[in-house]
């Protein structure tokens, strides 16, 4: 290049560092720069001087821009109002449920608490499908291609040039996944800033969205104004699953679970999850060596025993569909009386300390409602279970995730034992 004509300079480069790249070449190649405000002459001291402070108030702005819109987007998300950008599966952009799309959420939840692998809910949402996969998950075209449809017929009605639209591949495992992860679905707010961002560039994409839950100044999650398709114990339990070592570690390319203890029960020596080595459980140190089978019998055991008991029978009358429908009308309730009182602060009819009060109240009284539904037997994720008139049986005939979201009260350590031990779980 001989010369470059821009409207300004900091159209040409705002990044102090490209700069000195073009200043290199005006020295060495005598390359003319020219701006709708004149020359800017790279081979004086004096125009070079021009040009890099230019450059560096150019860079300013555009961080002090991107300072704000940050602030802007963290106020959004601490006020529960649905982020902007791509919508999710299920959502429309302004938040608003998209029924059948909803219905294919939930049952991708389903299908996974039942022991289905993420490559299984993937062929099932393709329709493509072995025999006994993602039973319930209905053939749903690709998300992003569908996305492009909408965007599309948009620009028609604005008068603008479509988009090209993508095939309708077959859905990957890793979409199954990040539906899995989002927490959006149970109702949290989540904000993900750009150095977190660029920190997960290139990390596995089983790590949780959950660390971008948003908190409000008192340290609590903030629910977002829009309705949840899942629920929050379903979503949570969900999480543990994904978390599972055993699934992280898990080199054979099956992500089906196949042992009730692996990344469950805990060293008694050194508290680390046990992990399984052929036909045994052993700690990462190698503290203990002990029979898989003989733990997760004693186990299984230990918890049939449990279900058996008299004081379970008052669980299965509370697990009743009306009943479960309560819960779920007073807790939403609660969310209906978080999102006037944002309303009203917004208004200005209310102060800040009114909000937070309202808000602490309302979510206190969430936390518990949530907690009484799962107890209750009348929660998503242990009520085939718990629901049922023979919950010991209905526990020994469920899928291996389904048993291990049942947790006795003694924790799950293994302890070390005598020789000849088959060991024991404590």
């Amino acid at each position: 290049l001989d010369a470059i004509v821009c409207y300004d300079l900091d159209r040409l480069t705002r990044q102090p560092r490209e700069l000195e790249d073009w200043i290199d070449r005006a020295e060495s190649r005598g390359l003319l720069l020219v701006t709708a405000n004149g020359d800017a002459d790279l081979s004086t001291d004096g125009g070079r001087m021009y040009a890099r402070i230019k450059a560096a108030v150019a860079r300013a702005e555009v961080e002090r821009k991107g300072a704000r819109q940050s602030r802007a987007h963290v106020q959004r998300a601490r006020q529960g109002r649905p982020p902007k950008g791509v919508r999710p599966l299920g959502y429309s952009t302004s938040g608003q449920i998209i029924p059948h799309e909803a219905e294919g959420v939930r049952a991708i939840y389903a299908a996974f608490l039942r022991g289905d692998s993420l490559q299984g809910i993937a062929r099932a949402l393709s329709g493509t499908q072995m025999d006994g996969e993602g039973l319930g998950v209905p053939h749903l075209p690709l998300h992003s291609r569908t996305v492009v449809l909408e965007r599309n017929a948009r620009r028609e009605v604005e008068g603008k040039v479509p988009r090209p639209v993508p095939e309708d591949r077959p859905w990957s495992a890793s979409t199954v996944l990040g539906i899995l992860r989002n927490p959006r679905y149970a109702g949290y707010s989540v904000y993900t800033s750009k150095d977190v961002r660029r920190q997960e560039t290139g990390e596995s994409r089983r790590k949780a969205l959950r660390d971008n839950l948003v908190k409000d100044e008192n340290g609590e999650l903030v629910l977002g104004q829009w309705e949840a398709i899942v629920e929050t114990d379903q979503w949570w339990t969900v999480q543990n699953f994904l978390d599972d070592p055993a699934r992280v570690t898990n080199r054979s390319g099956s992500t089906v679970r196949k042992h009730l203890g692996a990344g469950l029960y805990r060293c008694e020596v050194c508290g680390e999850p046990v992990r399984t080595r052929a036909r045994y459980y052993s700690c990462k140190a190698g503290h203990l060596n002990r029979t898989r089978s003989a733990i997760d019998d004693f186990v299984r055991a230990l918890v049939v025993e449990r279900l058996k008991r008299k004081d379970l029978r008052r669980r299965k009358k509370q697990a009743d569909p009306e009943i479960k429908d309560a819960f779920s009308e007073r807790i939403a309730e609660q969310r209906a009386r978080i999102a006037r009182a944002e309303r009203d602060y917004d208004a200005e009819v209310i102060e800040g300390e009114d909000l937070a009060r309202i808000r602490k109240a309302a979510r206190a009284e969430i936390t518990r409602l949530e907690a009484e539904r799962l107890t209750s037997g009348t929660g998503t994720v242990l009520a085939p279970i718990l629901g049922t008139s023979d919950p010991a049986q209905a526990f020994l005939e469920a899928p291996m995730a389904l048993q291990r979201t049942m947790r006795h009260p003694h924790d799950g350590h293994a302890q070390e034992g005598t020789a000849g031990q088959e060991g024991v779980c404590s």
